[in-house]
């Protein structure tokens, strides 16, 4: 029996997300299993790095299968990306150790935030960003983004669903970059709750648009209190890299 590491990019648009909802097949991890179960001849499960959100994309999600069939990893590579609808594409897979396991093994994750910030709608990214009218005041965003960098208790940058038995999360850094009309946000740590990256990237917002100051921020996350921080919308979310 091989273990196939997958690497996986998706236009989340028209998904519920990624880990699969019972027997509803609308899922990243549904479609990918319906085709890798058909290639197996049994029903199989995917084990994801991470559990994207509805309308959340991805550009290097990681999985791995166990599959007792005898094909090499591009054979695998070539029967997925021919089965699977064209907004979701298998970029990489590799044979790995039988002990490697996508989410267990990760160190740490970065997402990645598009905002076209101008007056005007971009036709192209609609569905892949989102569009912030007013001109918002990247160098405050930059300040304010210094306040989440550690390890902190992040409830207040959480949700309800958000189940695990601590809140405490370290952030190595966040990068705010200002480059043709788009602001793109970058979060990297060693794990998030659910909700996370959307609620700091809104706060963020909110501080560009003067909304917020900078110095808030500590003010929120020591308040603990979900309802202050708010959510941005999912369309302009992308888990952008894992590392092992």
């Amino acid at each position: 029996m091989n273990n196939y590491k997958l690497t996986i990019q998706y236009d989340g648009t028209r998904y519920k997300g990624w880990q699969r909802l019972g027997n509803d097949e609308n899922t990243i991890q549904g479609k990918i299993e319906k085709v890798l179960s058909n290639i197996e001849g049994k029903e199989v499960e995917i084990i994801g790095c991470s559990r994207t959100d509805a309308g959340v994309h991805a550009l290097a999600q990681v999985a791995n299968v166990k599959l007792s069939v005898n094909l090499s990893a591009s054979e695998i590579m070539n029967q997925l990306n021919k089965a699977l609808p064209q907004d979701i594409s298998i970029t990489n897979v590799e044979i790995v150790s039988e002990r490697f396991h996508a989410r267990y093994n990760a160190k740490d994750k970065t997402y990645l935030y598009k905002i076209w910030n101008e007056e005007y709608s971009n036709p192209f990214m609609r569905k892949l960003c989102l569009h912030v009218e007013k001109k918002l005041n990247v160098a405050s965003m930059k300040r304010a983004s210094e306040y989440f960098i550690g390890e902190h208790d992040f409830t207040a940058y959480s949700n309800a669903k958000s189940k695990k038995k601590s809140m405490i999360r370290e952030i190595t850094s966040i990068t705010v970059e200002e480059n043709a009309g788009f602001i793109e946000i970058r979060v990297k740590g060693n794990g998030f709750l659910h909700n996370m990256v959307r609620k700091i990237v809104g706060t963020l917002i909110e501080v560009g648009l003067g909304k917020k100051q900078p110095e808030d921020i500590p003010v929120i996350i020591e308040s603990k209190e979900r309802q202050v921080a708010l959510m941005a919308d999912a369309r302009g979310l992308y888990l952008e890299k894992i590392d092992y």
